[in-house]
């Protein structure tokens, strides 16, 4: 089994591993775009429903349940068919995919993604991309194959696809141009500057900001969340990573998503509920309804 976040963090000498206090809850409901509840949090990890409902508790209304392998993908298309708080997202992690060509079962997996991208509760492709930070010169040439190859199954399947990119930020926007970017592409956890949000606000893709956006060393996600149009704004959580502040290296979930909304309307001098308003109807034009 794998290691759970909390070992994980107590490696690192994190103190304090506990789970935060529910936050004040949001009065317009809202979703969390892009998380990963298959992995335990804990010890004492909450089940799937758990976790919902006290994500509900705070208006957080349905998740997006993200996918990097074969067996993250097939246990996000299952949950989504057992609860419709849920919809998934499918894919190969673009640092799995040098390791599955290596192996030599990149085309099956993807063969496999591809027949799970069929099933009715799987909106989006996600998170497929690059990533430059953990893959270095030689897993590149999977990483762009297996990048591609997603790309083609969120346009075939006519559902969204949501972007892993770290340190790969104009190599990932060219190859979007070039190949053809899906109608609803989405930047988890986006990672740029301003005027890289500009320009994939100006390709209609939209930009997801999870709890990193409150973080001290984080301006350039600030700058990037100021020139984004409201229109283009998704939330996250990315748990059980990205914590935001001031809960930063605890274990994250869905049910903290109003700390990010609430810091996000902050910083754009906006009303909460009508940011919430926004962002709700923008992951529905993305994903579709949930229920």
């Amino acid at each position: 089994m794998a290691e759970t976040y909390v070992k994980q963090r107590e490696k690192v000498g994190r103190k304090d591993v506990s789970r935060p206090a529910n936050p004040e809850p949001l009065t317009v409901p809202v979703f969390d775009n892009h998380c990963h509840l298959e992995i335990a949090d804990g010890d004492d990890a909450l089940t799937l429903a758990e976790q919902l409902d006290r994500a509900a508790a705070v208006g957080v209304a349905g998740v997006v349940q993200a996918s990097g392998d074969i067996a993250s993908s097939q246990w996000a298309a299952e949950a989504a068919e057992s609860d419709s708080r849920v919809l998934a997202a499918v894919a190969i992690h673009p640092n799995d995919a040098p390791i599955y060509a290596a192996e030599g079962r990149l085309d099956e997996a993807i063969r496999i993604i591809d027949e799970l991208a069929g099933r009715p509760r799987v909106r989006a492709i996600g998170e497929t991309g690059l990533d430059y930070f953990r893959t270095d010169e030689e897993g590149r040439p999977a990483q762009m194959a297996s990048f591609e190859a997603h790309i083609a199954l969120a346009k075939k399947h006519g559902i969204a696809m949501q972007i892993h990119d770290r340190e790969a930020h104009r190599d990932v926007l060219d190859t979007l141009i070039r190949v053809g970017a899906p109608e609803r592409t989405v930047f988890h956890c986006f990672s740029g500057d301003e005027d890289m949000a500009r320009e994939a606000a100006e390709h209609g893709y939209w930009l997801s900001f999870a709890g990193n956006v409150t973080f001290k060393n984080a301006q350039n996600l600030r700058d990037a969340l100021a020139v984004t149009p409201r229109e283009r704004i998704l939330v996250e959580t990315d748990a059980p990573f990205l914590t935001p502040a001031p809960f930063r290296g605890r274990p994250n979930a869905p049910y903290l998503v109003p700390i990010t909304m609430r810091f996000m309307a902050a910083e754009l001098g906006a009303d909460v509920d009508e940011l919430c308003a926004q962002v709700r109807q923008n992951t529905i034009d993305v994903y579709g309804e949930f229920a």
